[in-house]
């Protein structure tokens, strides 16, 4: 199979090759951060190409910026910038479940407490309207506590995976200078 029919490719267009990197960065290529804005349209697009299919990203400079020694280390740098950002993201990914742990913790505690204290107070006034109105605010109190932990182990731990698993993909990805 060719090469260009099992790749996307991530077309990007600068007249010099500093506009690639972070200005306040004072490491030399391979180490210094991606612009913001060039970080910005490459995960853009990547995050519409299909999961499978891996990533080429196509660097386009005037022929004099494209042969530039530093070209030679762009590869490296654009998979260096993503590895970081993808064991970035597996940290907030860890960081997440364990708030969302300690969430849980307080939330159950919440909930046994409030269905204990709804018992005492369902025995002490009866099954009269200020018994249950006790009782039905304490549950409701309960819930509202587990809102959290809930959020996070369904809903919150998607977003920081796929971005994570993007990372990785843009870190393998293959970097091609062209000159123009």
């Amino acid at each position: 199979m060719d090469d260009d029919e099992s790749s996307a490719s991530i077309e990007i267009r600068v007249e010099r090759i500093t506009q690639l990197f972070d200005t306040l960065d004072p490491f030399p290529v391979p180490q210094r951060d991606l612009a913001n804005n060039i970080e910005d349209y490459v995960v853009g697009w990547a995050r519409e190409l299909p999961a499978q299919q891996s990533i080429k990203i196509v660097v386009h400079l005037p022929s004099a910026e494209a042969t530039d020694q530093t070209t030679k280390q762009l590869g490296d740098a654009f998979s260096a910038f993503f590895r970081e950002r993808a064991k970035r993201s597996r940290l907030n990914l860890k960081e997440l479940f364990r708030v969302g742990r300690w969430s849980l913790l307080i939330g159950l505690t919440v909930l046994a407490v409030c269905l204990a204290l709804g018992q005492f107070i369902g025995r002490l006034f009866g099954q009269g309207f200020l018994g249950q109105f006790s009782n039905e605010s304490l549950i409701l109190l309960a819930w509202v506590a587990n809102w959290r932990p809930i959020e996070i182990f369904l809903y919150d731990w998607l977003p920081l995976l796929r971005r994570r698993n993007l990372y990785r993909r843009l870190s393998a990805a293959i970097v091609i200078v062209k000159a123009f």
